[in-house]
């Protein structure tokens, strides 16, 4: 079942890029969240979209915005592909049980064994506010993201 703008944000905990273990809901009441979901690491357009996420979107670096991206692929891939790209945000695997954040918030594709390109913004109480679905091959613009955020503000 596909989340919806105005739905509480599922929860999960997935380990980053280093293995630690991150709790969607320990941002409540302090971050807003960027979650991106991608199919897989150092694949092209995953690796445009973030690098793009990593040159152009200075939100990550403020104080109430988090940026959670996570893929199917383990934590080691992960780690390999931050230090190859210099990717300071975090990487979560959704290694295990495959796929379950992302079959969570209606992305998964059962077919392929991977999530499609979703992105929701998720308001400091838990709500979604904001989101978009795209198919496997089309980028997303990360404009979007950020007038999602100046909206929250």
């Amino acid at each position: 079942m596909a989340v919806e703008i105005g739905d509480e944000a599922p929860d999960f905990e997935l380990p980053d890029q280093h293995g630690t273990p991150v709790r969607l809901s320990s941002f409540r009441g302090s971050k807003n969240v960027v979650l991106v979901f991608y199919p897989l690491a150092f694949s092209p357009v995953c690796s445009a979209e973030l690098c793009g996420m990593r040159d152009d979107f200075p939100e990550v670096t403020r104080d109430d915005v988090e940026l959670l991206t996570v893929s199917v692929d383990s934590f080691f891939t992960h780690r390999a592909w931050a230090d190859a790209e210099n990717f300071q945000f975090s990487l979560l695997a959704d290694f295990w049980p495959h796929g379950a954040a992302a079959k969570a918030y209606g992305v998964f594709d059962e077919e392929r064994g991977l999530a499609v390109r979703g992105t929701f913004v998720i308001d400091k109480e838990g709500i979604v506010r904001w989101k978009v679905v795209n198919p496997i091959p089309q980028a997303r613009d990360i404009a979007d993201y950020q007038k999602a955020l100046a909206a929250l503000a």
